[in-house]
Parts: C-alpha cells; sequence; structure tokens
C-alpha cells in the first residue's frame, strides 16, 4: 500500500484479503451514494436531527414542559418564542426539539426489532422448507392480511398505552414484510454452488444461515429498513395523535398535532409546526433509502 494513495487502494479490482475486499465494497457504496444528492439531503437531515436529539437540552430555548397560562398560543415569533406556545403556554420550539428523541427512540427500536424478527423467519423457511416454510409464511400472510395501524391499534388496545407498548405494537406489524424479502433471497442463495460446497465441507444448517446467507441478505434488508422509516414515523405518530402512543406531557410530535387540532382555524401554528417535523423526517428517510437503494442493491443498478 506504500506505492499508492488510499483511495486507489480502495477502488482496486484485485483485494489482497477479505477485509480489503470489504472496506472496498463499502467505499465504492458510499461514492454511490455521494453521488445521489437528493440522498444527501436526506442525510444531512437525518444528521442534523441525531445532533438536535442529543444536544436537546442545550438547544432547547426552554424547557418543553413547564406551562406558562399567561402565554397561551402565542403566534410565532411573539415574545421570543420562535415557533409561537401551545395552548398551556408551553414553547413550541422546545417542544419540538425533544420531541426528536421521542421519534429517534421509535425508529431505533423498531430498527432493532422488526428487521431481526422477519429476518429470522424469513431465513429459516427459506432454507428449511417443507411444513416449516408453510407454517412460517402462512402466519406472515396473516399479519400481512391486515392494515398496519389498524393491526398496531388492536396490539396497543390489548397491551395498553405507552411508548413501549407502541414501539412493540409497531415491530409486530413491521416484521412480515421483512421476512418476505428475506425468504426470497433465501430461496435464491440456497441452491447456489456457494452453499453447496459449504454444506459438503460439514457446515450445518446453523452455520450456513448465520455465517453465510445472513450477511447476504444484509444489503436489501438495510434499503428496505430506511424505506419502511418513514410508514414506522407515521404509525407512531397516529398512535400518539390518537392517545395510544407517548403520554401527556411527552412532547411526542403526533400527540402534539391531536393537541393542536382544536385551534388549527385560528392558530394553526400549533398543529402545523409538528407536522411539518414529521413530514421533513419522512422524506428524508425515504431520500435516503432510495440512495441506500442504488449504492447496495446490484438489481437496481447499484456497484
Amino acid at each position: 500500500m506504500s506505492d499508492m494513495t488510499l483511495r486507489q487502494w480502495l477502488l482496486t479490482d484485485e483485494p489482497t484479503s477479505r477485509r480489503h475486499a470489504r472496506l472496498a465494497s463499502l467505499y465504492k457504496g458510499w461514492l454511490t451514494l455521494r453521488s445521489n444528492s437528493m440522498a444527501m439531503v436526506g442525510l444531512a437531515i437525518l444528521v442534523i436531527l441525531v445532533l438536535t436529539a442529543v444536544f436537546a437540552p442545550i438547544i432547547a430555548p426552554q424547557d418543553p414542559f413547564v406551562q406558562d397560562l399567561s402565554s397561551r398560543l402565542l403566534p410565532i415569533g411573539a415574545e421570543g418564542h420562535l415557533l409561537g406556545t401551545d395552548s398551556l403556554g408551553r414553547d413550541i420550539l422546545s417542544r419540538l426539539i425533544y420531541g426528536a428523541r421521542i421519534t429517534l427512540y421509535i425508529v431505533a427500536l423498531v430498527a432493532l426489532i422488526a428487521p431481526v424478527a422477519g429476518l429470522l423467519v424469513g431465513t429459516v423457511a427459506g432454507y428449511a422448507g417443507g411444513w416449516a416454510d408453510v407454517i412460517l409464511m402462512r402466519i406472515t400472510d396473516i399479519f400481512l392480511a391486515f392494515p398496519r395501524l389498524v393491526l398496531a391499534l388492536a396490539f396497543v388496545a390489548a397491551l395498553g398505552a405507552g411508548i413501549e407498548n407502541a414501539v412493540l405494537a409497531i415491530s409486530l406489524t413491521a416484521w412480515p414484510p421483512y421476512a418476505r424479502m428475506a425468504r426470497a433471497e433465501t430461496l435464491t442463495i440456497r441452491s447456489t454452488d456457494y452453499i453447496n460446497a459449504i454444506r459438503l465441507q460439514g457446515a450445518g444448517p446453523l452455520r450456513i444461515i448465520t455465517r453465510h446467507i445472513w450477511p447476504l441478505c444484509i444489503s436489501s434488508l438495510i434499503v428496505r429498513v430506511t424505506l419502511d422509516m418513514a410508514g414506522i414515523i407515521l404509525a407512531a405518530a397516529g398512535l400518539g395523535f390518537l392517545g395510544l402512543g407517548a403520554q401527556p406531557p411527552s412532547p411526542e410530535w403526533g400527540a402534539m398535532i391531536s393537541e393542536g387540532r382544536r385551534f388549527i382555524l385560528d392558530h394553526w401554528w400549533v398543529a402545523t409546526v409538528p407536522g411539518l417535523a414529521i413530514f421533513t423526517v419522512s422524506l428524508a428517510f425515504n431520500l435516503l433509502g432510495d440512495g441506500l437503494r442504488d449504492a447496495l442493491d446490484p438489481k437496481d443498478g447499484g456497484q
């Protein structure tokens, strides 16, 4: 590597090791993603969201929970409130900033639970085949037969209101598409010469699935998760709007819209501002997901 630059080393067509090949693949994927301006816009918005959530106590101009009835429903820019106040006199900008934490908390937990469950079910069904495939896929079909938000409402009604129960309910409704995708990938991979050679070497089903099939499904899974984040955010906001998600006085964006709907005609900013926040973050995930699809999925013209 002394005779070549790091860039040349990463862009070589003849990697010298498995680690070199992985790094080269990641770098080429980053170059593809970076060339997509809209994806970079989405990434920038999400980076700002993360930084806002992390530094919320520093950025927020006021305490998001402090009520001041003498300053209720102030318009945008009035008395130092950049985005106005709500019906209890709380600063909307501060609540919006702290609400970013709740949004990321929901997104992170669902992204950890649903894809992993779907990957496990899909790869087991696709590799095992037979009765295991039939049973697991029929269970998946049952979940897919119900609209996601309706099914989430049913789970939350059974589990009780609360942000953790909302996350669990959303996860229980979000895993079936990942299972379908993982099964399709596994059916394609399991009959390849690569897998047959590993099987002849004595590798068992567990090793083949976890060490050789899962890594090949990861790129498609990442793309699908990113594209699904907008729907997850909207589902969480819908539950919050109905009072089944994060409970008051938590500054959850859906709950903020629910509170502001009573004043939508005369004090439009109370509901519009959190609505715009949901729209912006959902759009950012969609833009980034499209870019990741181009960068990670070879079937869509990536690397």
